[in-house]
């Protein structure tokens, strides 16, 4: 099914039990963590789609609403409904309550048989030991849009998950010399913001390497700083892809700050970025565009790097995609 560009395929199963709501809601999260659907995405509407899946419209409403509520998708009014954030299973609440649960049944299984407490703790301290060695000795690589971010993130990232990871940016990808070839073919995994997941996957598809996303949250100061300037301030804002500049703007939003004198632009083109420059009072750009756009500001206006800091729940569920992976191969 295609909409406005977009294929979404939902294949609903009702003899399954499972309500179908769920499943919509389901197969859309899944579209969106393999690639299909990206963030910035303008969904079909609730008719629409209830129309194409044979389903009353309230399904397909309970399905959007619930994605609303987890920040899924996001409804503008008068725009229509948007994805507006990875669809992220760390979200779910009350995940040590689960563990905690899991303990007690392995715990209850291991005295069923006549394992001791104390030899039940053992195992499980065994196995963990054995889970961080392998990820000890696994290596990746981190792909950012700059240089500088990359090898922070990375850094933050090597340091988290006890994993040896070099960082990589867009354009190394892009170019592919001898060196990033021998970087990537030395790596079992490539991680990437969730907002150049589908660049990455694109540029490596050739070396077979799994590509996991990982969140980073808006820089508080960031916006802080944004927030102090007076109103009528015309504000340009520049990045690469279109998915970061959808996050930008949401981010800015739920700032309240969503009224602000803004341009939003990934243009490539120099005539464009030269005119965004030229007709704006303040710049924000994201890290990857400073050097390009600053070479543009003749008349040294302010520009702000927006800058963001990797999700502490995101890379918990980085890492266990991590020991999955491994446990696989």
């Amino acid at each position: 099914m295609r909409f406005g560009g977009i294929c979404i395929e939902i294949q609903l199963n009702k003899e399954s039990g499972v309500p179908l709501y769920l499943q919509v809601k389901k197969q859309i999260m899944d579209l969106i963590r393999n690639g299909s659907l990206k963030v910035g995405n303008k969904m079909p509407t609730e008719r629409e789609l209830s129309e194409k899946l044979k389903l009353s419209r309230n399904t397909v409403s309970t399905a959007y609403k619930e994605l609303e509520q987890d920040g899924v998708l996001k409804s503008y009014q008068g725009r229509g409904t948007f994805v507006a954030e990875e669809a992220k299973p760390w979200k779910t609440e009350g995940i040590k309550e689960k563990i905690i649960k899991f303990v007690d049944l392995g715990l209850e299984e291991a005295l069923e048989i006549g394992m001791d407490a104390d030899e039940f703790l053992e195992i499980v301290a065994q196995r963990v030991e054995e889970k961080k060695e392998h990820m000890s000795k696994m290596t990746a690589v981190y792909v950012e849009c700059n240089v500088e971010q990359a090898k922070m993130f990375s850094q933050q990232l090597s340091s988290s998950t006890n994993m040896n990871i070099s960082p990589l940016t867009l354009s190394d990808l892009a170019q592919m010399d001898s060196k990033t070839k021998e970087t990537i073919e030395k790596s079992q995994v490539i991680i990437a913001t969730f907002n150049h997941v589908n660049e990455v996957k694109e540029l490596t598809q050739d070396f077979g390497r799994d590509v996991l996303g990982v969140a980073i949250n808006p820089d508080l100061s960031t916006i802080v700083k944004i927030a102090r300037f007076p109103d009528g301030i015309k504000f340009g804002f520049i990045c690469i892809s279109e998915e970061f500049k959808f996050k930008i703007r949401g981010a800015l939003e739920e700032a309240g700050l969503g009224n602000l004198n803004i341009v939003y632009s990934n243009t490539q083109n120099e005539e464009e970025l030269k005119t965004i420059v030229n007709n704006s009072d303040v710049l924000i750009v994201s890290p990857g565009r400073y050097n390009e756009v600053k070479k543009y500001n003749k008349f040294n206006k302010e520009i702000i790097r927006f800058l963001y800091s990797l999700d502490n729940g995101s890379v918990k569920a980085l890492k266990s995609k991590i020991v999955e992976i491994n446990y696989q191969k």
